[in-house]
């Protein structure tokens, strides 16, 4: 069964909490007997400059099986991560519905059936942020992600107003964006409760992997990492450092499915604690999470999700969240079907 066609699509997705909108790709794979398979990842290209990147995968996997998935990540026209991640899920999606088996069957079985999720907390008003949390606890969403303002006594306060609305229950995660210097990281978690925070994600920016390391080991919070996690040995070198010790895999960052699920073994080996990060998604990079979650044991905290966020759904069935998590779909694949007249509905045109 080999790849005959390939189609991308950029579409905007409107946010429910914020003013802003965000765009993700999405890409279908075609067999010549009409199969196909779709994948998404959020990348940085325009609509114009994608149709010549579309025209270089097609070049590069048209004629290849749909099972090598492995040689297809190895070629030049999927080294941009981003784009690869969404190409490889098309692939893995294709192979579930050839072999009509959900793809947690393909990747050890179900571990777990019911994926708990982390959502990410409103900012746009600043006073929406204390509304969204107390919304999401009362909808049993209990591990809640604060972004940083970038201001100690800011956030510090953030995360006590956070704690009241959401109450005990509560688990909450603070991203730091990369945001703070060595001393204003320390100065925050000082001002901290040792049990305010499941961790404090990427407090520092990516110049800075080795006083991330001295930090963790000289404050109470624990830290945990995203920003420079962009393949299997960067969890390693981690590890290595006695850094932080949480990882947060992002899809299209460390290039798709295959690449995360390594990612979240060697954490799990090093004995470090995986959970999926952040990814824009329209439903089908939501479902990949789905079935990565749940084959794979280490992927045990709550891992993100933005779909709650989204007006704007890319499924024929969406997917519901219940009592904090999202039940694993059994249809063969990614277990979802996307709905072709959304898509165009929401398609970005080329300028």
């Amino acid at each position: 069964m080999r790849i005959s066609d390939i189609e991308f699509y950029l579409v905007s997705l409107d946010a429910r909490a914020a003013s802003h909108s965000a765009q993700s790709l999405l890409v279908r794979v075609a067999t010549e007997s009409m199969l196909e398979g779709w994948g998404e990842s959020q990348v940085s290209s325009t609509a114009g400059q994608l149709e010549g990147q579309r025209q270089a995968v097609l070049a590069a996997l048209v004629g290849h099986s749909i099972f090598d998935v492995e040689e297809a990540l190895s070629l030049d026209a999927m080294a941009d991560p981003a784009l690869a991640c969404a190409v490889e899920m098309a692939m893995w999606d294709l192979i579930g519905r050839a072999t009509e088996q959900p793809l947690c069957h393909l990747w050890g079985g179900a571990y777990r059936r019911r994926i708990p999720l982390a959502v990410r907390l409103a900012t746009d008003p600043p006073d929406s942020t204390v509304r969204h949390a107390r919304e999401l606890a009362e909808h049993s969403l209990a591990t809640q992600i604060i972004t940083s303002c970038g201001e100690v006594l800011g956030d510090v306060a953030a995360i006590a107003q956070v704690r009241e609305a959401a109450g005990d229950r509560a688990c909450l995660r603070l991203d730091g964006a990369s945001q703070y210097t060595v001393e204003e990281a320390r100065d925050l978690c000082s001002q901290l409760e040792d049990d305010s925070l499941q961790f404090f994600l990427d407090p520092l920016s990516a110049d800075h992997a080795d006083e991330l390391a001295a930090l963790s080991r000289q404050v109470n919070v624990p830290l945990g990492v995203s920003a420079t996690i962009a393949r299997p040995a960067d969890v390693a070198a981690m590890s290595r450092s006695r850094g932080p010790q949480h990882v947060a895999i992002e899809l299209p960052r460390v290039g798709g499915i295959a690449r995360a699920r390594e990612c979240a073994t060697v954490a799990t080996a090093c004995g470090l604690s995986p959970s999926l990060g952040r990814c824009v998604s329209g439903g089908v990079a939501l479902a990949a999470m789905l079935q990565l979650a749940a084959s794979t044991p280490g992927l045990s905290l709550a891992n993100e999700c933005t779909f709650h966020e989204r007006r704007d759904e890319l499924l024929i069935e969406p997917l519901e969240i219940s009592d904090g998590m999202m039940t694993l779909p059994q249809a063969p694949g990614l277990g979802v079907e996307v709905d072709r007249a959304k898509v165009e509905q929401l398609q970005v045109s080329a300028q």
